[in-house]
């Protein structure tokens, strides 16, 4: 039977409550409740894919278990998890400590932006890039989507689409996502940010997207998610952060990047067009200044 909490109250103590499950579990649910117990520290950082893979599961069976303890899904389960496991202070930033001076605070962030980069460097296949650069040229318009922290990176993805002359438009509500989505053709295309890979309403609006006829272009953390089974193209970020920070900023520096890096790929394989279009939108947003 599912176990609720009371409204408005965090979930506490997952552990103690899949102990306490345990016993009346089926064979399947009783797997995915021992990985969880036995690896909860690895859990906080992995996707639902992962865990379903590692437990011998589906997604669906990893959900009901996570219902079961009285939580929404699975990312409630990690937020508890990591609310038992981890110091409050990581939930500022995984690598500060309480008595950090500023100093101390700066190099940290600092660093951990840098890495961030540089690993996503090394993840991001050019190959890949490539393809979503031909993608994109090819289509007669493209949707972008994002949804919580990254709806500023798909902001600055549309608004610099644009700015280089591609017919872009900007779904940062789910509702608008779904419908657009469900409009796309063949010669569309959409692009997704989502660190996690994981989140309802992007997974809904890819997946849509893909059922459409779209190509749809995945900017997201390397490793298994749900939403790779509707992405025909994907750029990884390797963003070290545990996910289950919901404003994560090394994720979003990583993004920021790979977009960067996207719309330079376009800007550069249609040089005159986008030359000229920067060139014109550069007299309008002149009026803008004092």
């Amino acid at each position: 039977m599912r176990r609720t909490p009371s409204e408005g109250q965090p979930l506490l103590g997952v552990v103690d409550r899949i102990r306490a499950l345990r016993p009346e579990l089926p064979p399947i649910a009783g797997r995915i409740a021992d990985f969880i117990a036995d690896n909860a520290a690895e859990v906080i950082h992995m996707s639902i894919t992962e865990v379903a893979e590692r437990s011998g599961a589906s997604e669906g069976s990893v959900i009901g278990l996570c219902q079961q303890l009285g939580a929404r899904g699975f990312q409630q389960v990690k937020i508890a998890l990591a609310r038992d496991l981890v110091q409050p202070v990581q939930f500022i930033h995984e690598d500060l400590a309480e008595s950090d001076d500023l100093s101390t605070v700066v190099f940290k962030i600092f660093g951990s932006g840098l890495q961030a980069m540089q690993d996503t460097m090394k993840a991001l296949s050019v190959a890949e890039l490539a393809r979503a650069v031909e993608a994109i040229r090819a289509a007669n318009r493209v949707e972008v989507f994002g949804i919580g922290s990254a709806a500023p990176i798909a902001e600055d993805a549309n608004y610099r689409l644009l700015r280089i002359g591609i017919n872009a438009r900007l779904g940062v509500d789910s509702h608008l996502q779904a419908i657009t989505a469900s409009l796309c053709t063949r010669e569309s295309a959409v692009l997704t940010i989502s660190h996690s890979g994981s989140t309802v309403e992007t997974l809904t609006a890819t997946r849509l997207a893909k059922e459409a006829g779209a190509t749809t272009i995945v900017i997201t953390n390397f490793g298994r998610s749900p939403i790779l089974e509707y992405a025909d193209i994907v750029l990884n970020t390797m963003a070290r952060e545990t996910q289950f920070r919901t404003e994560a900023m090394t994720s979003r520096i990583a993004q920021l990047a790979i977009v960067d890096t996207l719309i330079a790929g376009l800007a550069l394989a249609d040089y005159g067009r986008s030359l000229a279009t920067l060139e014109r939108t550069f007299e309008v947003l002149a009026d803008k200044r004092v």
